[in-house]
């Protein structure tokens, strides 16, 4: 018996010491090394408008893209299903506008579930539809919107739906929500109307461009340092 129970010891032993692979987490403005770059801070490689052509935003200085209202809603040429994402974005100072008309934006996690970019730095307006809102579906659990022309981050864990064999949905997808740092949704389910697409396939990350209504003012959103982790 001896030699089986050092055997049982030995590979539980080795199960429990079982290292984590190495990843360098990066920094502030270097993604972390297993991550993938959505923006290279050059060109617009890796982007394309919703009808497939290249986008008009301009790169400036320092890696930035600027995306100014009419150049239409741009998405990731890469796709994911479960996916650790992070964005920085900078919003305009429009204080002659109010409400959603002031410096107006959204990150659609897949390519349909939108989480809301808004000046929300002293600008009320209806609480899912605030910066950090799963719009149309919940607000965020607190307003931690810095002053427009900052710089602020948004961080997800996204885990899409799951769906049958007949690919019908049968679990939701969940989302948790770090914005500046903050905790502003906890494991939540999200709703997927058929409008939106409610299947299971992957889909990419895609910026709006908020001029589809009349008079929409003229809006210059700036994004930088944008990757992903694909989460197994």
């Amino acid at each position: 018996m001896l030699p089986c129970l050092l055997l049982i010891s030995a590979v539980a032993f080795g199960q429990k010491d079982a290292q984590p692979r190495v990843v360098d987490p990066g920094d502030g403005r270097k993604a972390p090394s297993d991550a993938v770059a959505l923006f290279n801070g050059r060109d617009m490689t890796g982007w394309i408008t919703k009808d497939g052509k290249i986008p008009k935003c301009e790169v400036e200085a320092g890696g930035v893209m600027a995306c100014v209202t009419g150049v239409g809603d741009i998405q990731t040429t890469q796709t994911f299903k479960n996916a650790q994402i992070h964005l920085e974005f900078a919003i305009p100072y429009m204080p002659n506008q109010k409400g959603q008309l002031r410096g107006n934006s959204g990150v659609y996690l897949q390519g349909k579930y939108e989480m809301q970019i808004l000046d929300s730095y002293q600008n009320p307006t209806y609480a899912h539809g605030s910066l950090g809102g799963l719009y149309n579906q919940a607000p965020p659990l607190v307003n931690a919107a810095r002053r427009p022309e900052e710089w602020q981050t948004y961080d997800f864990i996204f885990r899409g739906p799951e769906c049958d064999t007949a690919g019908k949905v049968t679990k939701k997808a969940v989302v948790t929500v770090l914005l500046n740092g903050l905790l502003v949704h906890d494991h939540v389910a999200i709703d997927a109307s058929e409008k939106l697409g409610a299947g299971c396939q992957a889909g990419p990350i895609l910026l709006q461009d908020h001029s589809g209504f009349k008079d929409a003012p003229i809006t210059k959103m700036k994004f930088r340092n944008l990757w992903l982790r694909e989460l197994d």
